[in-house]
């Protein structure tokens, strides 16, 4: 089972839309892919109209350790994508991992239970410097953090979420090493000058470094990703070819990319998944 994360420091460079697509295109191509949503603003947990809806969620998994799945696991419309919700509205969860002996180590110690089942575990985390984003960096065995082309955004960056990273090295002395972190470029205008001038800045920083990098896939910023999110549906599902008036790839084509390039393993599965959208 891969373990990702979907994170970033600041609010709105679009992490939760990464996360619903991302696994709704994967539990497309036939994975079994599990949803955790740990940001107390639940966005996540409202993105796809459920099926079967669990009797518990988030609180209960790091507060009580339970992973019952019948209690915990709630099942959406998307079949093979599966949630466990987000229920700590008062952000109660920060406070109890701030003063258990194993806090940032909880979500990482409990991953056995979901092994057997799923081929990915994808966390979508705060936009906030947290002990429930650090847990969950700790956890994965790949972070992605999506970043808006403006300037703000990548001094946020390397403010915010970089620093974070580096704080998380003495983790290492217990033998636990920080994930790489992939920078996914997200809602992309690629007419504007300014936005391919960040482009550029980003690749060149961390063209040498070994365990952070800018993914080739850009996200553009199309309104198909907000119709989807109105739909209730994965985006690659509503636009599967490449308009003729914008020269960006379309949706399908996207997330194919992204997906291909985070999890090439699974190419010939996610590859396949152009054929089940073409007769929806």
């Amino acid at each position: 089972m891969r373990v990702v994360s979907v994170v970033s420091t600041k609010g709105g460079v679009g992490k939760t839309t990464v996360a619903a697509n991302l696994g709704g295109l994967l539990a497309d191509a036939g994975l079994r892919v599990l949803l955790l949503d740990l940001d107390s603003q639940p966005t996540l947990s409202s993105y796809y109209a459920l099926s079967q809806k669990a009797v518990a969620g988030a609180y209960e998994l790091i507060a009580l350790n339970l992973t019952a799945p019948a209690q915990m696991i709630s099942r959406t419309v998307i079949t093979g994508l599966d949630l466990i919700i987000s229920n700590d509205d008062q952000g109660q969860l920060s406070t109890l991992l701030l003063h258990a002996p194993d806090g940032r180590l909880r979500l990482r110690n409990l991953l056995d239970n979901f092994r057997p089942s799923y081929d990915l575990f994808l966390i979508d985390t705060q936009g906030a410097r947290s002990v429930l984003l650090e847990m969950a960096v700790l956890a994965s065995d790949l972070a992605l953090s999506p970043i808006t082309p403006e300037m703000l955004a990548a001094r946020e960056l390397r403010r915010g979420t970089l620093r974070l990273f580096s704080e998380l090295e003495p983790f290492r002395h217990l033998g636990i090493t920080p994930p790489p972190l992939r920078l996914l470029l997200n809602q992309v205008n690629s007419i504007q000058v300014d936005t391919r001038m960040i482009i550029r800045g980003l690749r060149e920083t961390f063209a040498g470094a070994t365990n952070i990098s800018a993914l080739e896939t850009v996200v553009p910023d199309r309104v198909a990703y907000l119709n989807a999110a109105s739909l209730g549906l994965p985006v690659h599902r509503i636009e599967t070819r490449q308009s003729r008036e914008r020269r960006s790839p379309s949706p399908l084509e996207t997330m194919q990319a992204l997906a291909i390039e985070l999890f090439p393993e699974w190419r010939e599965a996610i590859s396949t998944v152009s054929r089940y959208a073409e007769v929806r």
